[in-house]
């Protein structure tokens, strides 16, 4: 190939691939064409898995791969195969799970070395193009590897026989069943207050990111406990992340971590799931504490998300905001040299920001130390007393400079890149979030959007036979597990908003397919990948995802899912799933720890079963929309609040189990009625009883 010649990514559905396809690397997409022509010319396979978001990458990219030379030892010695990692994740856990064994580290961009049929037998992650950082060169890897797998190819079989029965034992955890015991729950909770930063907030050290379950689970434990540790973690930590660097001070939304402990400098990228799980933890905290910031911190979200992640015309969360603007920068477009603030503001304005967000001379940026990176390290009183002013006037000082200093950071250009893939876990992620935002802040606008973008999921993804496929758009690409249970979580979540029946009938139908396809009836939980889907060759073993890494883990959140089901159907097939859900991590649960948050929030839920504020009245009831606002006032994981209105109890629109409840009511009458599982309190009217009664019934599970 010559450097002017386009490669065979250049029709590729995923802009990852798309962006590689001037490289002079002969590359190919995942799947039978590269192994057959590995198989053919008796060449191992060189896998590279990345993302269009990964800084390095793109790193890897300019040096190595955009590298003549380097570019000429692959395609001589090696079948290069891409995959982009949001478009496979079943490619990506598998291998990210051999080469995490073989080096003690995954991530992004993953380096491995395969026999012809896909067997890893070596493998890494970001390398330099010579031998530097303590890592090995990639030339110098490229011809050994090569020299190995041609002289000494029986070790290399035998190795990737034994990694390949390793990860298969691995990921299907055939020993970790046990009797459901919520006390495991204690082992997460300990791990996260073990890991708990006290000086910065969060959990463990650099590399820091957000454990967005974990802060869910800590806070509904504080709900049921009153133990006030709980909530100082949780405080703590979302005050440090709010006020961090790795919040974006500017635009809102998050960044995808922070390579400090301080949260002061991020990894440039944002993500959907990031962002859905963080406006979830910052209402959530808002909902317990009241506190301002927490508030402001999820309008922020929800403000850049309306602004740069989604289509607001037709609905739908795009999937990510690159970190860089060129192969050549680190977070540039972000960050602010003293210089270029003063040059955007006044004197005055440029003060004001200059201590609120510690810019001086000298930055925070490895590669330009004039570069600052904006985070919060003053006060308004502070600022307020330095300036000899109010702490009202420095805020409406602030908040005119912040909206000059944005107007000039989307003047930069080239402005990093947004894929604009609508991925439908991810995207039902966001529906989730956007509702809750809803109920909690009241915002209409959040609610006709997430709807908006669940009924394009349901028209353009939706399968009635196999279910949810991957994403909306572009060339068919099946369905994980992750998309089938966070869809149906979503379409509960929309249900209890709208009273919908369409949405409860889909969403089970959904389980119902999770189950007979992706369901393991003999070990218990789910495997990630349909038991009739197409073979994924290569490292094709079975996995049952249960880690929060990133998202959460699908199989606690499917054992949510069947229980809220049950908890409307009183179907005992959905808690017999969900029970066996749990019993089959059960033993891993304390070594996965602050990593299982989520299978500690399911643990809860189907001890307590969920709870239920069915608020009556007729429509445009004052009294009735008092009950309903403090009901969502209350955080409850798990909680569900119905407005039932004369009308639609006649509908016939509710499920099974409500329409069992109900109708001996009077649903004209506004009145409150808080159900869990089969028992209901007597009536309430009054709103303060109301939030009484929720937080009564919270005391009631302090045991769990």
């Amino acid at each position: 190939m010559t450097d002017t010649t386009e490669n065979r990514l250049k029709d590729s559905a995923s802009p990852y691939l798309r962006s590689a396809a001037h490289q002079p690397v002969d590359w190919h997409e995942w799947g039978e064409e590269a192994f057959a022509h590995a198989r053919a010319e008796g060449k191992p396979i060189l896998l590279d898995i990345g993302a269009v978001w990964c800084h390095w990458c793109h790193v890897i990219d300019r040096e190595s791969y955009e590298n003549p030379e380097i570019a000429a030892l692959i395609n001589q010695f090696y079948v290069p195969v891409k995959v982009d990692r949001d478009e496979r994740p079943d490619v990506d856990s598998r291998y990210q799970s051999a080469i995490s064994a073989i080096s003690g580290q995954g991530g992004w961009p993953l380096t491995a070395f395969l026999t012809p049929d896909g067997k890893p037998f070596f493998g890494g992650t970001y390398f330099p193009p010579e031998d530097a950082m303590g890592r090995p060169g990639f030339k110098r890897i490229l011809l050994g590897i090569a020299e190995a797998f041609k002289t000494r190819r029986a070790e290399v079989d035998s190795s990737a026989k034994a990694l390949e029965e390793a990860v298969a034992k691995a990921e299907v955890f055939h020993t970790a069943r046990g009797e459901f015991d919520p006390g495991v729950v204690d082992s997460v909770v300990e791990s996260a207050l073990h890991l708990f930063d006290e000086a910065h907030g969060g959990f463990g050290s650099a590399p820091k990111f957000p454990h967005a379950s974990a802060v869910d689970l800590l806070l509904e434990r504080y709900q049921s406990s009153r133990d006030p540790r709980l909530l100082h973690v949780v405080e703590r930590s979302l005050t440090g992340m709010a006020e961090g660097g790795v919040y974006d001070q500017l635009a809102g939304g998050f960044h995808r971590y922070s390579v400090d402990e301080r949260w002061c400098v991020p990894h440039f990228e944002k993500m959907t799931y990031d962002n859905s799980e963080l406006l979830k933890n910052f209402l959530h905290g808002f909902q317990v504490t009241r506190q301002p910031l927490f508030r402001e911190t999820a309008e922020g979200i929800i403000e850049w998300v309306g602004d740069v992640l989604s289509d607001r015309e037709r609905g739908g969360f795009y999937g990510s905001q690159d970190a860089d603007q060129t192969l050549d920068d680190d977070g540039d477009y972000f960050t602010w040299t003293l210089a270029e603030v003063r040059a955007v503001l006044t004197p005055e304005e440029s003060r004001a920001i200059e201590m609120r967000y510690d810019v001086g001379l000298r930055g925070e940026m490895h590669h330009n130390l004039e570069k600052n990176v904006l985070w919060v390290a003053a006060s308004l009183e502070e600022i307020a007393q330095a300036l000899k002013t109010t702490p009202e006037d420095v805020s409406l000082l602030l908040a005119r400079a912040k909206g000059k200093l944005l107007a000039a950071r989307l003047q930069r250009h080239p402005t990093p890149a947004i894929d604009t893939t609508i991925y439908v876990a991810w995207n039902a992620m966001f529906v989730s979030a956007y509702l809750e935002a809803a109920r909690v802040l009241g915002r209409d606008d959040c609610r006709e959007f997430a709807l908006k973008t669940l009924e394009r999921i349901l028209a353009e993804a939706w399968d009635e036979a196999k279910g949810f496929r991957h994403r909306v758009g572009g060339p068919r690409l099946e369905g994980s597990l992750d998309d089938q249970i966070f869809a149906a979580a979503a379409l509960l979540d929309a249900y209890e908003a709208t009273l919908d029946r369409r949405y409860f009938d889909i969403a089970e139908r959904a389980v119902r397919l999770a189950i007979e396809r992706y369901g393991d009836p003999d070990g218990g939980g789910f495997f990630d990948r349909a038991k009739d889907a197409a073979p994924m060759g290569g490292l094709d073993v079975r996995r049952k995802p249960l880690q929060d890494s990133p998202t959460p883990g699908a199989n606690s959140v499917a054992a949510i899912v069947l229980d809220r089901l049950y908890a409307f159907t009183g179907e005992r097939l959905y808690r017999e799933w969900a029970a066996k859900t749990l019993e089959a991590f059960l033993g891993l649960v304390p070594q996965y720890g602050l990593f299982a948050a989520t299978f500690g929030l399911a643990a809860l839920l189907h001890v307590r079963h969920p709870l239920q504020v069915v608020v009556l009245g007729a429509a445009g009831d004052p009294q009735a929309s008092a009950l309903e606002k403090a009901a969502n006032e209350i955080y409850r994981f798990g909680k569900a609040v119905l407005r039932v209105t004369p009308e639609t109890l006649a509908a016939a629109s509710l499920a099974p189990t409500l329409r069992e409840t109900l109708p001996h009511l009077d649903a004209a009458k506004p009145q409150a009625l808080v159900c869990v599982e089969t028992t209901c309190h007597p009536p309430v009217a009054d709103s303060e009883n109301l939030k009484a009664l929720l937080t009564g019934v919270a005391a009631t599970t302090a045991a769990l």
